[in-house]
């Protein structure tokens, strides 16, 4: 099986690929619909990071494309629904590259409140200015995290630890960590917060979620960061508010449009604002998070296409089924209605096949059994299971 990974992927992703047995070709760059729907022909396993859109006609040119692997947290940039449908399962890496957007997020918090960016491009100017003004300690000031997830509650322990009062809001029951305080609302949470740090998904109902109303109703002259999407905030209110002084400093590691290729132009508003930090989408960046999110994602493309493992698939039915290690596995994704795993067995057990194991999820409108057998596994079982009328894939494999 073929797999193309885009973006300079990590060295380790083609590493363990290759020693699983997959043809490896590794791209540095992202691609365009056009040109993803020339290459995606014999592809089975596709890489991307998060300047790489799927779409359904990407999709529909993977004529043997079995799983797509996102190098990164997001997966906002594939169409989710269209690669269900199609039995295509698609990672993501949730947790690899947590720490290193977290220290990140805190290095600004502590730029923006010593004005670092100021001081430094004075003194490559050659301008000695010591004057203390604007400049302050982080320490018994509150951070505000919106989106108390994998990210957020990581900088909330970090934040914590440097001294930091943390509150938090999340439309989600979450347990707060250490001493931070739930906020009953976005709108409470701006009103006490010196620092306001968003860590909210992509998810279509987030866009311009933090613009005019929102930055308004920040406390005078504190600090913003967004290292979640571009798209959830408004650039354009956060240069007004910038300009007016009333927000005193902001960091952004995201945007609304980027760059698709190293080097080329990156245009925003912001650009050229004092104590403004702009940074090319590097939260996730560090040679520690890009091995671990290599390692990773590989690793879940590799089981399911050699044994139809679909744990943590952000749109398949997700089966944590074990190492096969003996006999014979099936992998039957299925239009969920009742009745087929009953189905299944009787099929199985009508062609004398010895089930040592059988795991079973639904998701939507689909279900995914993962039989194992002892044996080998009947021809005729499988045939049989293949011409369902609700079968989507049948897959077999052997220890």
């Amino acid at each position: 099986m073929k797999a193309l990974l885009l973006e300079n992927i990590h060295p380790l992703a083609v590493e363990t690929l290759q020693q699983r047995g997959f043809e490896v070709e590794l791209l540095p760059s992202s691609l365009s619909e056009d040109e993803l729907v020339a290459r995606m022909p014999g592809v089975g396993l596709l890489g991307i990071r998060s300047n790489t859109t799927i779409t359904s006609r990407v999709l529909d040119a993977g004529d043997e494309l079995v799983a797509i692997g996102c190098f990164c947290i997001g997966t906002n940039q594939v169409d989710l629904v269209s690669a269900a449908e199609r039995g295509v399962a698609v990672f993501n890496a949730p947790y690899s590259n947590t720490r290193s957007v977290v220290e990140l997020v805190i290095c600004e918090i502590i730029a923006l409140a010593r004005r670092l960016t100021e001081k430094t491009a004075k003194m490559h100017t050659g301008v000695w200015d010591k004057s203390a003004n604007g400049s302050h300690e982080v320490r018994g000031r509150t951070i505000g995290i919106v989106g108390y997830g994998n990210i957020g509650t990581q900088l909330s322990n970090v934040a914590e630890a440097l001294g930091l009062r943390v509150i938090f809001f999340d439309t989600a029951d979450r347990l707060a960590h250490g001493n931070a305080r739930r906020m009953k609302t976005l709108e409470a949470l701006l009103a006490e917060a010196d620092v306001v740090s968003l860590h909210v998904d992509g998810r279509p109902g987030n866009a311009g979620f933090f613009g005019h109303a929102q930055f308004r109703a920040m406390k005078p002259r504190s600090l913003f960061i967004n290292a979640a999407r571009g798209m959830v905030v408004d650039d354009v209110a956060l240069r007004e508010h910038v300009l007016s002084g009333h927000i005193a400093g902001a960091a952004l590691d995201v945007f609304p449009v980027e760059p698709k290729r190293q080097g080329d132009e990156f245009e925003s508003v912001l650009r050229g604002l004092d104590n403004v930090i702009l940074t090319p989408h590097v939260g996730g960046s560090t040679q520690e998070a890009q091995e671990e999110i290599g390692w990773f994602v590989a690793g879940k493309l590799a089981g399911f296409a050699h044994q139809g493992r679909t744990e943590l698939s952000v749109n398949l039915p997700a089966v944590q089924a074990p190492e096969l290690v003996t006999g014979s596995r099936i992998g039957y994704l299925h239009i969920n209605v009742p009745g087929v795993l009953a189905g299944v067995n009787q099929v199985l057990a009508e062609q004398g096949a010895n089930v040592s194991g059988q795991y079973l999820a639904t998701r939507g409108e689909q279900g995914y059994v993962v039989t194992d057998v002892a044996d080998a596994l009947p021809a005729d079982a499988v045939a049989a299971l293949a011409a369902s009328e609700q079968t989507i894939w049948l897959r077999a494999w052997h220890a």
